[in-house]
């Protein structure tokens, strides 16, 4: 049987697929983050089933006892406390040790934090740039606010409710207007979107809320938005001695250009 990888609801119970609760009703053994968190997930849903821990602390062990069980056939059942096993939460281990020994994976695909966040937000664009949860240090998250300046597509994060003022007063400092929504407890009870420019949803968060929350940063002005400009740039930059093929990427990376068209027509 293939390790079944299995997508839990964020927040309520009842965003779960068909799919998911069949494989957790069939499977030998569940493994879980958190067994009392999923065991609450089951008993709403009438499922019984043999919970196993596996998080972060027993990864590593976890894995090892159970790559055997696997190749022996035994059924067994992956999920997190929320969203996708292995998206910031364990599992990714599992999933490459599994690959590694010959065992099949297969994923049931459910609710997504990051991607009910983005359509929530209103800032949606045709990519995005998922950043897990933002850096603790001010100097990483000035740094990282200086990457994303120019990104000309918005960026999707976690971050603590406690560290989330501090955050976003960091990103107003540094980027004042930009778009930002700060999604808080999706599809729960008290679910909360606040939107505006950073130096505007900032002021709303002086003190650390409560929930989870995801936060939506919207897309940077590109530095170079005319072709002709963006050409040049590739051109100016191969004249400087840099490959070609690198000054193309680079420049489409600022400005959201196309790489092969800005590398033909800086030929």
């Amino acid at each position: 049987m293939p390790l079944a990888v299995c997508a839990t609801p964020i927040g309520n119970l009842d965003d779960v697929t068909l799919r998911v609760l069949h494989e957790l009703r069939s499977a030998d053994v569940v493994l879980c983050e958190d067994t009392r968190h999923s065991r609450v997930l089951l008993q709403r849903h009438g499922i019984e089933a043999r919970l196993l821990s596996y998080h972060e602390h027993n990864e590593a062990a976890r894995t090892a006892e159970l790559l055997p069980r696997l190749g022996a056939g035994e059924r067994i059942a992956l999920v997190s406390d929320a969203g996708l096993p292995g998206i910031n939460d364990p599992g990714a281990r599992l999933v490459a040790a599994a690959l590694e020994a010959g065992v099949a994976v297969t994923v049931l695909p459910g609710a997504s934090a990051v991607e009910t966040a983005l359509v929530a937000s209103g800032l949606v664009g045709e990519r995005y740039q998922f950043l897990g949860y933002l850096p603790r240090a001010e100097k990483a998250l000035a740094k990282l606010w200086d990457e994303l300046a120019a990104w000309p597509h918005p960026a999707v994060a976690f971050e603590s409710p406690k560290r989330l003022p501090r955050s976003l007063q960091s990103l107003a400092r540094a980027l004042p207007e930009r778009p930002v929504a700060v999604c808080r407890e999706l599809t729960k009870r008290f679910e909360e979107v606040v939107r505006g420019s950073a130096a505007e949803v900032a002021s709303q968060f002086p003190e650390a809320p409560k929930g989870e929350i995801t936060v939506v940063i919207g897309a940077g002005t590109a530095i170079l938005a005319d072709d002709a400009g963006a050409a040049g740039a590739v051109t100016e930059l191969v004249a400087a001695g840099l490959p070609r093929r690198q000054a193309a990427d680079l420049v489409a990376r600022l400005t959201g250009q196309s790489r092969n068209r800005l590398y033909r027509d800086s030929l």
